[in-house]
């Protein structure tokens, strides 16, 4: 599954908190070495700031994006580059989105729902991809199906139960705790609400009330605090929901040792055991918005006047549906890496991850298979706020920090949208063997079904910023082979040696270089410039 991610806000009146969830010429420096005297952005970004700010120069203001705009309008241009195949292996996308219906993978090998495997590849009727779930929605976790399993001789099966019982502890208690914050944060609306005699009301009103009564100087306090990380009280409540539901998912599905998911019928412990699923590889319901947003990220129409710009401008998304509402199966993603691999895609964007894998080697003999084809593989690096160089952290390349098996695998932790101390995300995972750079995941702005656009955080995020560079880079000299891209994202980044808060340890602060291997942020700009200076070399 992909990561579970938490939104901190603080709410002192209510509870103490609350989760939801170089060298080369021309290149980007630093701004400057010492964070306290650089000319931070202190002020909110406004609304096309906040929904771009991925795009962004940091040089230019700060705000720690990726220089796309410029690397559009002072290299890219007009130049459309060569289509690039980005397989998104995910939860399912929407393929008839308006921002992404033009830029969706069709296999002109297949003809459509004859029920024929016309191109001889394994599968029937796959037309824009591959469907590995068939009509699951909701799986368990992988140590769950340990559980489940009753394999009591399996190494890790006592720490899997102690796992379990204080997993379900916590999401109980979370999930009590939101429903009492929500109730006192409703009733703290409706109190300003009527003081206000508007249903809808901003933040600057809120701020200007006055009152000596005590119970709606409670309320106005507790308004104003969440206005600090919302731009309205609706996103407050949506947000509070979304984590509920996460929380309710968590218990009733994931944690739930007597759950039965995945419906296919082919073995799950077999390799082999090929030809399940189906063409259908849209989400199961609108509710599975997480294929569809990382797949605007990466791709979304760049001229068509609606709701986001991709980061690469000539991408098509193979879709590769192997991720529920849980945690994916080792078999899936193994097959829908080599699905992606021998039909042609150049980038692999893998945004989902777990901490036990009982077929790790099939997942790593997968990526090896892609590096011999010539595709780069791209993941999020967790969200739990650990350092992966002390826990495993699957799908990866290499077992307990030994070798890695090719050269083609790229672990991406996640940004802040402002610089300073809180630069990463609180979330992110690190590591400075085991993840590779840093990359924008916390309130990026894309497309989810329906030809709507919501905001969503984590490293799911961070890893198809990468993916998008990466594909702009093959699609802009195509030349270059995987391990090269690899390579030119990774050196062309922009080096910080600022210090920041320890994702998943506030008190800790330690310099930014040494959370991941490169100790860099990427930069799309910087990219395409080290891109050109390789192939003018060659």
């Amino acid at each position: 599954m992909k990561h579970f991610t938490h939104k901190l806000l603080y709410i002192v009146l209510i509870t103490s908190f609350l989760y939801n969830c170089g060298g080369a010429s021309g290149l980007i420096s630093t701004p400057i070495e010492n964070i306290d005297t650089l000319p931070i952005k202190v002020s909110d970004l406004s609304e096309n700031e906040e929904q771009n700010w991925i795009h962004l120069d940091f040089e230019k203001d700060t705000i720690p994006g990726i220089s796309l705009d410029k690397t559009y309008n002072e290299i890219i241009k007009n130049k459309k580059g060569q289509t690039t195949i980005v397989a998104v292996i995910d939860s399912g996308i929407d393929t008839s989105h308006e921002d992404l219906d033009a830029v969706i993978w069709t296999n002109t090998k297949e003809i459509p729902n004859n029920n024929k495997d016309d191109d001889g590849n394994g599968y029937v009727d796959d037309i824009h991809g591959w469907n590995f779930l068939g009509n699951t929605t909701n799986e368990q976790l992988e140590y769950v199906r340990l559980l489940a399993s009753g394999n009591t001789s399996h190494p890790r099966y006592a720490e899997a139960q102690a796992e379990l019982a204080s997993s379900i502890q916590r999401y109980t208690e979370l999930k009590s705790r939101h429903e009492n914050i929500l109730k006192q944060i409703d009733d703290a609306d409706k109190a300003v609400a009527q003081h206000l005699g508007k249903n809808t009301y901003t933040k600057e009103e809120v701020n200007a009330i006055k009152t000596e009564d005590n119970s709606l100087s409670e309320s106005v306090q507790i308004i104003k605090l969440m206005l600090i990380d919302f731009r309205t009280i609706a996103d407050v409540k949506d947000a509070i929901n979304q984590n509920i539901s996460l929380y309710s998912d968590r218990l009733n599905f994931h944690l739930n040792k007597n759950f039965k998911g995945k419906k296919t019928n082919d073995n799950k412990d077999d390799l082999t055991d090929v030809g399940y699923g189906n063409g259908n590889v849209n989400p199961s319901n609108p509710s599975r918005t997480h294929g569809t947003h990382v797949s605007g990220i990466i791709a979304a129409k760049r001229n068509n006047n609606r709701g986001i710009k991709g980061v690469a401008n000539n991408v098509k998304i193979m879709c590769i549906k192997s991720t529920p509402n849980g945690d994916e199966y080792d078999k899936d993603v193994a097959l829908g890496i080599r699905y992606a691999a021998d039909n042609g895609a150049k980038v692999i964007n893998m945004s989902f991850g777990k901490y036990y894998s009982p077929h790790s080697d099939w997942v790593r003999d997968a990526i090896a298979y892609a590096a011999t084809k010539d595709v780069l593989i791209v993941t999020g690096s967790g969200n739990e706020g650990l350092n992966l160089d002390t826990t495993n952290n699957f799908p990866n390349d290499q077992i307990n920090n030994g070798p890695e098996v090719s050269d083609n695998f790229l672990s991406v932790g996640a940004l802040g949208p402002k610089y300073g101390a809180n630069l990463v995300a609180d979330y992110s995972n690190y590591g400075k063997t085991n993840v590779d750079i840093f990359s924008p995941g916390s309130k990026i702005y894309s497309s989810v079904p329906g030809n709507t656009y919501k905001f969503a955080q984590g490293t799911s995020m961070a890893s198809p910023v990468v993916a998008g560079v990466a594909a702009l880079i093959r699609s802009q000299y195509p030349s270059l082979k995987a391990s090269q891209v690899k390579k030119i994202i990774l050196d062309s980044g922009i080096p910080l040696k600022t210090k920041v808060v320890i994702p998943g340890d506030s008190g800790n602060i330690k310099a930014f270089n040494t959370l991941s291997k490169s100790g860099k942020m990427v930069n799309a700009y910087n990219a395409l410039i080290l891109a050109k200076q390789m192939v003018d070399r060659n």
